[in-house]
């Protein structure tokens, strides 16, 4: 039987982070998961993360996992994939299923890094083909290059759901429609605001009534619900699709833990069972560690930081690391992850109501119900600016932890401070090169450049984009507001893409003057038709 310093369940980002901490510092480690390809969800992952530098912040899922699977193999780190761990007993002995063979492994200490699962709700033709998780569909594109249908429905808006459906959008799916039984948005309101400037419309208190189809997905009918979810007659809404993806949220996949008799508990803010874990993630059984959403749903940033603890917590508990020097390292990466656990979005704030901003702000409604911001609400954030030539205009209105766009300004326009949930500012006399490095760092695809007077009744107003094929220079279309309705002719000024911009590009659009402060996205196509809608 093979005996390890270090075993470690699942090759995500809390998995490969616990292991390169443990390895670093003398541990025999080896990691076992039971997919084909390590990095769990970060390889799913193509859009840019939040948070600070520290934690890898408008770096793409992706390239962070990247970056993890290269320091596990320069520290040495065994990785063991297409192994399935089906039971976990006593004195820490594991059970692995690798092919067709069984193998009994026992390690010093143990880390759970199982992740997570979707979510499901029954519905009528809930079981049809082209039914499936937001997470099956995002395996789908990221990882195969496969669309799971042509025209789809999401029902879920948190921030799975919202990221997923933008992601659908990139490889060239149609959005139906976003549906949730709550009455608001659950995720990041940038992410809402970003697909509703595409066109896409939100549907909130309403959910799903039934699926039409035979043997595969043809339809989908909703209907509003009310304050206790029940539906309201006559107000149903029928979509033609051929999938239907279901983003309701995401329980801890936690079996071996309870197999292995750790004391559990059950906490809805921490999505279902989980065990019960002191604050360097150890069990009631000593030298059993879990981190990640095994041990509560988070963002990924989090379960990065979380395995690092256990990996740290680990290597002192087996004698590897001093206890003063594992302090010291609990307590930066402590304070690493509250400043992760600040914010609106915070899980101590789950559940509650918040009406304002930290700034005393209130919150824009339309935002919550609708997914944008409307006209006369983003004019009272401190980020929404009237300026003399190019300047940056922030729509980050909601308190998350975030700080690129301070950081990468090389004339420091845009300030957050040190409070990194603080709605971003721009700078007053501070002077905008138009480089564009804000734009394309935002995480939330939240910052634009405008120029609101070129001389000449125009406005050009700079957009992030990432779609396929790249508008040229000199293509004429239609800009779309913040409610992705139709709103004037536009024609492409400019396009640049850069390595800086990581996959980011940056369109800009010639709109007439008055348009500048609504203009938010660019669609080619007959730009007469457009100034006929708005005309009329």
């Amino acid at each position: 039987m093979k005996r390890y310093d270090l075993i470690v369940v699942g090759a995500g980002p809390s998995g490969l982070s616990a292991a390169v901490e443990a390895a670093k510092r003398g541990m025999r480690v080896v990691v076992f998961d039971e997919n084909e390809k390590p990095g769990g969800q970060l390889f799913k992952q193509i859009h840019k993360f939040f948070g600070s530098k520290e934690h890898k912040a408008r770096i793409r899922g992706f390239r962070i996992g990247q970056q993890l699977l290269k320091e596990a193999s320069d520290v040495g780190v065994t990785v063991i994939l297409s192994a399935t761990v089906i039971g976990m007993y006593q004195d820490k002995e594991l059970v692995v299923r690798i092919g067709d063979e069984i193998h009994h492994v026992k390690g010093d200490s143990i880390l759970i890094a199982t992740g997570a699962s979707e979510n499901m709700v029954p519905f009528e033709g809930w079981t049809l083909p082209g039914v499936i998780g937001a997470g099956a569909a995002q395996t789908m594109i990221n990882l195969h290059g496969i669309l799971p249908g042509k025209r789809v429905l999401m029902l879920g808006t948190g921030n799975v759901g919202l990221v997923v459906s933008f992601q659908l959008l990139q490889c060239g799916c149609e959005m139906a429609a976003l549906v949730d039984a709550a009455p608001k948005i659950g995720g990041y309101g940038v992410h809402a605001s970003k697909l509703a400037r595409t066109g896409v419309p939100f549907y909130l208190s309403h959910t799903i009534k039934k699926v039409e189809g035979t043997d595969h997905v043809t339809g989908v009918t909703i209907a509003q619900v009310d304050s206790k979810y029940q539906f309201i007659p006559g107000t149903e809404k029928h979509f033609d699709v051929d999938t239907v993806c279901v983003a309701v949220g995401l329980s801890p996949m936690s079996q071996l833990l309870k197999m292995a008799g750790c004391k559990m508990v059950d906490d809805p803010k921490k999505g279902g069972q989980v065990p019960v874990c002191d604050e360097r993630g150890q069990t009631s059984i000593p030298g059993v560690f879990a981190a990640g959403d095994v041990a509560g749903i988070e963002e990924a940033s989090s379960a990065m930081i979380e395995g690092r603890m256990a990996g740290v917590a680990a290597a002192e508990y087996l004698g590897f690391m001093e206890e003063a020097a594992c302090s010291r390292e609990e307590d930066e990466l402590t304070k690493d992850l509250d400043c992760l656990r600040q914010g609106m979005f915070a899980p101590k704030n789950k559940g509650k109501k918040i009406d304002k901003t930290e700034e005393g702000i209130p919150l824009s409604n339309t935002l919550l119900t609708k997914g944008y911001l409307a006209d006369d609400e983003v004019e009272a954030f401190p980020g929404f600016t009237h300026r003399v030539g190019v300047h940056p205009v922030i729509e980050c209105t909601q308190n998350i932890p975030c700080n690129p766009c301070q950081d990468v300004c090389p004339k420091e326009c845009i300030s957050i401070g040190d409070n990194l949930t603080a709605l971003p500012v721009v700078v007053e006399n501070a002077a905008c090169i138009d480089c564009g490095m804000c734009v394309a760092s935002c995480s939330g695809q939240a910052i634009f450049l405008v120029d609101e007077d070129k001389g000449d009744g125009t406005a050009e107003v700079t957009i992030p984009y990432e779609f396929l094929p790249l508008p040229e220079k000199g293509t004429e279309g239609y800009a779309l507001g913040r409610d992705g309705r139709k709103l004037c002719p536009a024609t492409v000024s400019r396009v640049r893409t850069a390595k800086a911009f990581d996959s980011t590009n940056l369109l800009s659009m010639r709109v007439p003057r008055e348009f500048a402060m609504k203009a938010r996205f660019f669609k080619s196509g007959n730009a007469a038709d457009a100034a006929g809608e708005v005309a009329g």
